[in-house]
């Protein structure tokens, strides 16, 4: 026992924190800041009363650099707040975007348990971290989760982004029951200044394969253009760049 303490001891986090009851926000550090600030602290009030956590009271440091990932993991017993490059990968998915599989998730848009918090951004990531090991496994970089329905839902760790004309979609957080996406929804507020109509609807595997354009938008990505769907490569497109500028990222990070 005494060897089992000692380890514990050293662990940066209580014990039961690992067991994933938190939530957390992952924020883009730029010269003006962390990006999108105030709607990143209110979705982790949310997600915190998901989990029926109070309110965290998160105090910035003063001393953030100019650029990184900004992370704030929140449990019922700790506040952390850390900072980190943005990893290579990262960089990388956003300049030469990602070929994406697509899986039925086992999950009903239907019929979610009353205890469900799919709608807060909780520490549970096992399950999202298994879904990219898995669409690594079978040549891609990333997986979109389906609905038992057959409706798209999100990819792990990103929001689904679709351009079809004119009009730029993301899945209605709500009505399907996932994570509000914050990048996709201010990129969504934006698209009228580039002359495109904003739109929330569900949307099938079949008809996300026949759209334009596809992206995974999230916050240190920016957006990661889909350039293969279950195999079948993608033309690139123009707007990929035009959008990036837009949400203030650079297309051309190595």
């Amino acid at each position: 026992m005494t060897s089992i303490v000692r380890v514990i001891e050293r662990i940066l986090v209580p014990p039961t924190d690992l067991l994933g009851d938190g939530v957390f926000e992952t924020l883009h550090l730029r010269p003006s800041g962390p990006w999108l600030l105030d709607e990143h602290l209110a979705r982790l009030a949310r997600s915190a009363a998901i989990l029926d956590m109070p309110s965290p009271s998160v105090r910035l440091p003063g001393d953030l650099p100019d650029s990184g990932a900004l992370r704030i993991i929140y449990t019922r017993q700790i506040l952390d707040i850390s900072v980190s490059p943005i990893p290579a990968s990262v960089l990388r998915e956003r300049r030469d975007g990602v070929r994406a599989l697509a899986a039925d998730s086992g999950i009903s848009v239907r019929r979610r348990p009353p205890w469900s918090i799919a709608a807060a951004k909780s520490l549970s990531y096992a399950e999202n971290f298994a879904a990219r090991r898995w669409a690594a496994r079978h040549g891609a970089d990333d997986l979109i989760g389906l609905s038992t329905e057959g409706y798209v839902l999100e990819a792990p760790t990103a929001s689904v982004v679709w351009l079809t004309g004119d009009e730029l979609c993301t899945v209605p957080p709500v009505e399907a029951g996932i994570l509000p996406g914050i990048t996709a929804a201010h990129l969504l507020s934006r698209a009228p200044s580039v002359g495109l109509r904003p739109a929330e609807r569900m949307i099938t595997l079949g008809e996300l394969a026949a759209a334009d354009t596809i992206w995974l938008a999230s916050s240190l990505r920016g957006l990661a253009e889909v350039t293969s769907l279950d195999g079948a490569s993608r033309t690139r497109s123009p707007w990929t760049p035009r959008l990036l500028e837009l949400l203030g990222y650079s297309a051309t990070d190595a």
